[in-house]
């Protein structure tokens, strides 16, 4: 049986994780949270294995999510899992650096329910399937 693979959401805002956290149990994955991008690190090293997506908030306080963005891409451990921006950044100078930075797909707040899915089954590579 294959292991059920987790999805990382780096978020301060709880609400904003439980909505991920939603998303992500309608696709019968696990998910791991961290409040911040210290937390996130921190939750990356004893788990890295497991896991298959990160989603990144931008703005956060201790470590920010672009500076969490290019440690992960910078890590051999760590380069190869996709990162999602899930962020309030919306200005496109700020989308166009966290691409060129690693990110493999940028969503905008505030989002809905069924785009977070739509973009989480494209960062994982199932984006084009019917439900």
């Amino acid at each position: 049986m294959n292991k059920i693979m987790k999805i990382l959401s780096v978020d301060d805002s709880a609400i904003v994780r439980k909505i991920i956290r939603g998303a992500v149990e309608v696709l019968n994955y696990d998910l791991l949270e961290a409040s911040d991008g210290l937390e996130g690190k921190e939750v990356l090293q004893n788990h890295y294995e497991d896991i298959g997506l990160i989603l990144l908030d931008w703005n956060m306080p201790g470590m920010n999510g672009m500076e969490l963005l290019m440690e992960i891409k910078k890590e051999p451990k760590y380069s190869s899992i996709p990162v999602m921006m899930v962020t309030t950044e919306s200005e496109k100078e700020n989308i166009v650096r966290a691409i060129k930075a690693g990110a493999v797909h940028y969503v905008v707040k505030p989002f809905t329910m069924e785009e977070l899915i739509k973009k989480i089954l494209e960062c994982l590579g199932q984006g084009d399937q019917d439900d």
